[in-house]
């Protein structure tokens, strides 16, 4: 075995970071490895191969060691880039291999400093990190009093009677929030001095989005290089993933529970939520599963906010009492319109990645809604107005869902049905004024026909040639004035025209229904059947009869 002198020069005087270095300690390694794998007395001058094999294995121990903790301790400096000094550290790898081979206590040594070092530069970092974006975070925050059924009249200060310039609406609408998890989730971090230069400011989840990015960024980093450099598998990994992130998380756990708890705005919490979930999934792409416990605590926090704001508007709209309101009228009411607008925002960010915790506080919120508009309708002492009521904020909350969401969902299915329910009643309601006589002839009358009572029916023949005589007469006029009615009740002219058309429709129904019983022998005989309207002029004028509205 011959030991060179370029090798013996190097591995004692020759730079570190050269190629040459790392290949002599390959071959240093190759060499202590084959001088002790046979017996002594099979190799020829052992004793002198073997003191000048361990002298350079302790000179390279030595200088390995100087150099690993040098490095780590650039890692201390302001503003050090530790990414480039890691790369430095992978690209000589075998450094740390050789240590834990021909000295275990120092590669232990090397192993702690480093996790000692980077568990207090990671936590310095996001320390100063989350510092820095907390002023950054806009200060229009939804607060406790910006609530669904919340009054809405400006807010005044406390030192100031004039109202203040925030728009309550804003906490209710998603807007352009929704690129925070449609466009943004792998954007770039915010960087803090630069948008101080620029004077931006963000919106809760746009910080948050930033900081959980930014550690789930560096966590995968530290988690390949823990791999590689320090050769750390499977639970080891963890282990030591663990002890250079335990302060961090601590930390950033401790500052978003305090950040989430001082706000009421339930689209950031969600959005936050939806933010979370997504990065969950990215770090199971990057293999970053020791992050997921975090992660996981971290939705536990969101969850429990969400929860609790939820059911601040369950109850704000609850104890909303309609009788105070002041300026009440049958159009859609402005809690209503909030509802739409906030129950939207959550399905359309809940529309791509389902959450079924959601339904549980939906089914609450709208369980109250209806609740109240119930309440609201109660107000009218009018039927018609009540119904009128009920269908133009059933109405609305229909329409903005059904704008924004493209797929079916529960809500807008019970929203329906209730629309089409009121809107049955309402037609009713309105015919009857006008062709009531007819409508309460032809209902008792097939009562009369099932039972076949008809001496009782027989009764009924001195209504009929009024009731035609009236029909031919006044119909058109009436449909005018139902026509008109119509237009000044209902908010929305797509709603009002298929209620104009609903209320046609029946008229004819109804038109039919009594033709039909006048072909009975009981009244066959009556000369006013002669001057009935027919039912195909009837569809034909009806047809014609253009809604205005």
């Amino acid at each position: 075995m011959v030991v060179p002198e370029n090798m013996i020069r190097t591995i004692l005087d020759g730079q570190l970071t050269d190629r040459s270095f790392l290949e002599y300690l390959h071959e240093l390694n190759h060499k202590i490895e084959f001088l002790y794998e046979k017996p002594p007395h099979d190799i020829k001058c052992f004793n002198d191969i073997h003191e000048i094999l361990y002298k350079l294995k302790t000179k390279a121990i030595y200088r390995i060691r100087e150099f690993i903790l040098q490095k780590i301790g650039q890692f201390r400096k302001p503003l050090q880039n530790y990414q480039i000094t890691q790369d430095i550290l992978i690209k000589n790898r075998f450094f740390f291999e050789f240590l834990t081979l021909h000295d275990r206590t120092i590669s232990r040594e090397c192993l702690d400093e480093y996790v000692n070092t980077m568990s207090k530069v990671y936590f310095s970092y996001f320390k100063e990190y989350s510092a820095k974006l907390a002023k950054l975070q806009l200060e229009e925050i939804a607060e406790k009093d910006d609530l669904l059924g919340s009054d809405d009249k400006p807010k005044t200060s406390l030192f100031s009677s004039k109202p203040t310039l925030r728009n309550r609406s804003t906490v209710f609408t998603l807007g352009k929030r929704y690129t925070t998890i449609e466009n943004e989730i792998e954007s770039t971090i915010i960087i803090p001095h630069a948008s101080q230069k620029s004077d931006q400011k963000y919106l809760m989840e746009n910080i948050f989005r930033s900081e959980q990015y930014a550690l789930l960024d560096n966590a995968s980093n530290e988690l390949m290089f823990l791999s590689d450099f320090f050769m750390a598998k499977d639970n080891s990994c963890i282990e030591l993933f663990a002890s250079v992130f335990e302060i961090t998380f601590n930390l950033l756990l401790k500052n978003s529970e305090r950040q989430i708890k001082s706000t009421h705005d339930a689209i950031a919490i969600f959005l936050c939520i939806n933010i979370i979930q997504r990065y969950e999934i990215l770090a199971k792409k990057r293999q970053c599963f020791p992050i997921l416990g975090y992660f996981e605590n971290l939705l536990e926090i969101l969850w429990k906010r969400f929860d609790i704001i939820m059911q601040m508007h369950s109850s704000s709209v609850s104890l909303v009492d309609p009788h105070r309101l002041q300026n009440l009228d049958v159009r859609p009411h402005f809690i209503t319109r909030r509802y739409a607008e906030f129950l939207t925002s959550l399905l359309t960010i809940n529309e791509n990645f389902q959450n079924p915790k959601l339904n549980a506080n939906l089914s609450q919120l709208q369980i109250e809604i209806q609740n109240f508009i119930l309440k609201l309708a109660s107000e009218f002492s009018q039927r018609k107005d009540q119904l009128i009521c009920l269908i133009n904020n059933y109405d609305l909350m229909l329409t903005v869902i059904s704008e924004r969401i493209k797929e079916e969902n529960r809500e807008a299915q019970t929203l329906r049905d209730l629309l089409t329910n009121r809107t049955n009643d309402y037609v009713e309601e309105v015919l009857m004024p006008y062709f009531g006589n007819l409508i309460i002839f032809v209902k008792e009358c097939e009562i009369f026909i099932e039972k076949d009572n008809f001496n009782s029916l027989k009764s009924y023949e001195n209504h009929v040639n009024p009731l035609i005589k009236n029909f031919s007469n006044e119909w058109k006029k009436y449909l005018e004035l139902i026509n008109q009615e119509i237009m000044r009740s209902f908010t929305n002219f797509k709603n009002g025209q298929a209620i104009l058309q609903a209320t046609l429709t029946q008229l004819i129904q109804y038109y039919h229904r009594f033709n039909k019983i006048l072909s009975h022998n009981c009244f066959k005989h009556l000369s006013g059947r002669n001057e009935m309207l027919s039912i195909h002029h009837l569809m034909v004028e009806i047809k014609k009869h253009k809604p205005t509205f």
